[in-house]
């Protein structure tokens, strides 16, 4: 269940008759539990607890139902009580029916509140459906109830009308409903004249049957297109009732005013809706939530879609909010000083290219109005208006009503920033009607010409003639009203990696210049679109990025790109950004702020670390600007390191070791035939398959097995139908599609390093066995590789230019083995080293059959092992530079430095190809 599920179904439970014996079972099954874990609860063969009328779930909640009037006193015993502590409780809760209290035993956090009230507090309770709660959830409700019941009213309008549903009427559909949650947010802030006008008069008027509601809101909505000295000679004439409404229009209620027609559940839905109290709503989380009600592929994770305000601060504060801040704390309590800033921030635009609901500017329209606010307190001009226009927070989205809602969260904001600065007499008489501007554009941001949409200001413009945007632009297109202006880019936008894009998307990429990179991600494409508005404005831009585009092969593709028209101002090392409320993995992202021209001092953020850097790498490392790009063979004297085979076969050569187990049995002379096999996962489990492995001169005698014969004829079944190169290798069934298999020793290498393991995973393979392609090959198995690749040394260089997969690094051949910087061997070197490994194989067989995992989890990992490991260090690290190395940023900086030379050298003694000179005559 997600957040609005939850929401809708306590607030069902509350409002059914108090039942005591059945209240727990009822409010643990309204988060989530299943009707078998609330079976066992019932029978008392999990319900443990030692409280009268309790129930107790372990390592979730204990609740009690008690007597009237003893809550109090009834919490106090859940907190105290032994079977509380032993199951790990993380709530506990008691109620009579009338009142009720919880507590986090963690944080100690509480809640208290009538029994009919605890919805409004559900938020606080989250985490008992294992969603992770975040503040402004936890502490204003409304949003996630607000969304819940739009959600269902949208879904039962759609129902009744299903033609609003189709892409000619979807856009009309979504209007509505944004003309529906300002007047919910209208009527509840005395925007419009007495305080739930919107719903009473559609209560009042319309048929409970739902019937005349439509006509009933149509009416509504017409009268505020209407201006009020107009309203005499409207033509049809307004009903009287509809006369109460004051004109707004501004765009929002301009055109059609047909609205879709409505059941009695929908009327209920809307009267429901409208019950709420929007006047707390918080448009920086209800319209990324809103923005899912209207998206049938989102709807799934309703309530969901809520990015932090932390999180947009990462982007905003060093992008410009900081620098605000400074300023202000600089101008103190000098009035010139303030005015100036004041008229600064007035000229400041914020443009977000993919804005969704609007999240970014509205949390950035509402930090410049804390600090404009600050400004005219020390002025002392509290009844000042704003001279921050919302036009100056721009924003592009793809669809249209996230693109309306986004409007609409500005509009709100602004009104709430002028309640709470001004007071909400000049905030009301200034609010309406709404300006008829509109700065969110709908529309492709990949296609869209970003200097029309956010032009640039003032005499200092310079467009290069080859610009990305088409020809230079010509006076008239330049924005001189805001003189001085400063201009930031910002935003979240879509990530999708590389085989997830579409063909429209692929194609975006090609229209800014990534034709032949596609292997970026999708998001790639902004940062290179937001690069030609820095060399031509001077803009700073900062947007969250995967964290892909700062390694493996996306590096050498994008940065070189962006070293040409920008520099890195600050950035953030790899987190995990979780785009929601919910037990969401998120992805691991980056923010890199850039900008046109070199900074003295750049600020790079690892957690809550930052460090001042006088360069940052495209790595996210303090140091130059350097990027690896893939090898086809190691750049060092190294042996060649392989991807294993891959079969192609639909698993019919792949066996489980019971199924080989069995063949065998039955025909033993099929044992010739199977061999031991494995990837990654085999290698860090120990626990190796099967696969039937043939040669061609074998293929005859193969067939005589039944099982393998089977194995053969369905692996030819199977690549007939499968993708070009399967057909092509269909008509050798017996083999692997790929083989890079020689039959010798191996030194086999894990394709992923888990975030668990100490070292790159690699192991001696014996000849004869077959590893798949989820790992690499070295084969001859040389100690001296095996002794560099499970180093230190290489896992740090694995762990900063590999690409990441979860919270592991995806290890690659030519990305990390193949770039890897080692210096020139003495055969004295090669000795020690090999030494080293076989020290650290020996101190693995001291402790077999210990898997990989066991050995090297970094907790437990065996005192013989460690020791092992840190001789092999210490021999390798000293060849580099006569010592061990103090930190991973010093051995980063040698390898980097390493690196250079090494390719410079040889890019100079590379051949090069000369055209071919014409013939004499």
């Amino acid at each position: 269940m997600n957040a609005v599920e939850i929401e809708a179904a306590v607030s069902d439970l509350a409002l059914q008759p108090f039942d005591g014996q059945e209240f727990p079972f009822a409010f643990l099954a309204a988060f989530g539990n299943k009707d078998t874990a609330l079976k066992r609860l019932r029978t008392g063969n999990n319900n443990t607890s030692d409280v009268p009328g309790g129930v107790l779930q372990r390592n979730n909640i204990h609740i009690a139902v008690c007597e009237a009037d003893s809550v109090g006193e009834t919490l106090k015993a859940l907190r105290t009580s032994p079977a509380t502590t032993k199951a790990k409780a993380k709530f506990i809760l008691a109620t009579d029916g009338q009142t009720l209290e919880a507590e986090e035993l963690a944080s100690g956090e509480t809640i208290a509140c009538a029994y009919a009230d605890f919805p409004n507090h559900f938020g606080f309770l989250l985490p008992l459906a294992g969603i992770s709660t975040i503040k402004e959830i936890k502490d204003n409700p409304i949003d996630v109830r607000a969304t819940s019941r739009l959600n269902k009213l949208y879904v039962e309008l759609l129902n009744e009308n299903p033609e609003w549903a189709k892409e000619g009427r979807r856009a009309d559909m979504n209007h509505f409903m944004a003309r529906l949650v300002f007047c919910f947010f209208a009527e509840d802030t005395d925007i419009f004249n007495g305080n739930g006008l919107f719903t009473q008069t559609v209560e009042q008027m319309s048929e409970r049957d739902g019937a005349n509601t439509h006509e009933v809101l149509s009416e509504i909505f017409r009268a505020m297109n209407i201006k009020v000295a107009d309203r005499a000679n409207a033509q049809p004439r307004l009903p009287n009732w509809a006369n109460g409404f004051p004109y707004v229009n501004g765009g929002l209620f301009s055109g059609s005013t047909e609205t879709p027609r409505f059941t009695r559940m929908a009327r209920t839905y809307l009267i429901h809706a409208g019950n709420l109290n929007w006047q707390k709503i918080n448009p920086d989380i209800f319209g990324s939530m809103i923005q899912a009600v209207a998206d049938d592929e989102e709807r799934g994770a309703l309530g969901m879609h809520y990015t932090s305000v932390p999180n947009i601060l990462k982007v905003l504060n060093p992008l410009f909010l900081d620098d605000l801040r400074a300023a202000l704390d600089e101008a103190a309590d000098n009035e010139r000083k303030l005015l100036n800033l004041r008229k600064r921030m007035a000229r400041i635009r914020v443009f977000d290219p993919a804005c969704g609901s609007g999240n970014f500017l509205v949390i950035a329209y509402k930090q410049m109005r804390e600090i404009e606010a600050e400004i005219n307190r020390r002025r002392g001009e509290l009844h000042l208006g704003s001279e921050i226009p919302l036009t100056n927070f721009r924003g592009i989205e793809l669809r249209d009503f996230p693109a309306e809602i986004a409007r609409l969260a500005l509009i709100i904001a602004e009104f709430q920033c002028d309640v709470l600065y001004r007071g909400q007499k000049d905030a009301l008489a200034e609010f309406l009607p709404l300006d008829a501007q509109n700065w969110i554009v709908c529309g492709n941001a990949l296609r869209l010409d970003w200097l029309n949409i956010c032009p640039p200001t003032g005499t200092g413009v310079k467009i290069v003639a080859d610009d990305l945007f088409g020809a230079p632009l010509n006076q008239t297109e330049i924005d001189f009203e805001n003189e001085g202006g400063e201009t930031y880019i910002c935003g979240n936008p879509p990530y999708l990696g590389a085989k997830k894009k579409s063909k429209l998307q692929s194609d975006d990429m090609e229209a800014v210049g990534l034709g032949e990179a596609q292997l970026l991600d999708y998001v790639a494409a902004f940062i290179i679109k937001g690069l030609d508005v820095i060399e031509a404005t001077n803009t700073a831009m900062a947007l969250v990025s995967t964290s892909s585009i700062c390694q493996g092969e996306q590096v050498s593709l994008i940065w070189p790109k962006i070293f040409a028209k920008a520099a890195i101002a600050f950035a953030y090392r790899p987190f995990k950004w979780a785009n929601s409320a919910a037990n969401n993995a998120g992805v691991f992202c980056t923010i890199i702020g850039l900008v046109k021209n070199e900074t003295k001092s750049k600020s790079l953020f690892d957690g809550e670390i930052l460090k001042q850097c006088e360069s940052i790498s495209p790595y996210l490392i303090p140091g130059p600007k350097i990027y690896c790009s893939p090898e086809s063979m190691p750049i060092s004297l190294l042996s060649q390191m392989k991807m294993g085979s891959n079969s192609v076969d639909g698993k019919r050569l792949i066996l489980e070791n019971g199924e080989a187990e069995k063949i065998v049995a039955n025909y033993p002379e099929a044992s010739m035939f199977i061999r031991l096999y494995g990837g990654t996962k085999e290698m860090v489990s120990g626990s190796p398959r099967r696969c039937i492995w043939i040669e061609d001169q074998q293929v005859e005698v193969a067939k005589s097995i039944p099982p393998i014969r089977d194995a053969i004829e369905e692996c030819h079944t199977y690549r007939i139908s499968a993708g070009r190169d399967a057909r092509k290798a269909a008509v050798r069934p017996h083999s692997f599609c790929y083989s890079t298999y020689e039959d010798r020793d191996f030194i086999q290498v894990g394709n992923t390093i888990g975030g668990a393991l100490a070292f790159v995973p690699a192991d001696i393979k014996k000849s004869g066995f077959v590893s798949n392609h989820n790992a690499f090959v070295v084969y001859g198995a040389p100690l001296v590789e095996f002794s560099i690749i499970v180093s230190t040394l290489h896992k740090v260089w694995a762990e900063t230019i590999a690409g990441r997969l979860g919270d592991g690094i995806r290890y690659g051949n030519t990305v990390v083995y193949n770039t890897f910087p080692l210096p020139l061997l003495t055969e004295l070197n090669k000795a020690d080293l090999t030494t080293c490994a076989e020290n650290i194989l020996l101190a693995r067989e001291a402790h077999f059959p210990a898997t990989i995992a066991d050995l090297y989890d970094p907790v437990s990992m065996p005192d013989n092992l460690r020791r092992a490991h840190e001789c092999n260090d210490e021999v390798l690290e000293r060849i580099y530079i006569g010592r061990r190395f103090k930190n991973d940023t010093e051995r980063l900086e040698k390898l980097f430095e390493l690196y250079t030379n090494m390719t410079a050298a040889a890019a100079k003694t590379r051949p090069t190809t000369k055209a071919p000179r014409g013939k004499n005559k």
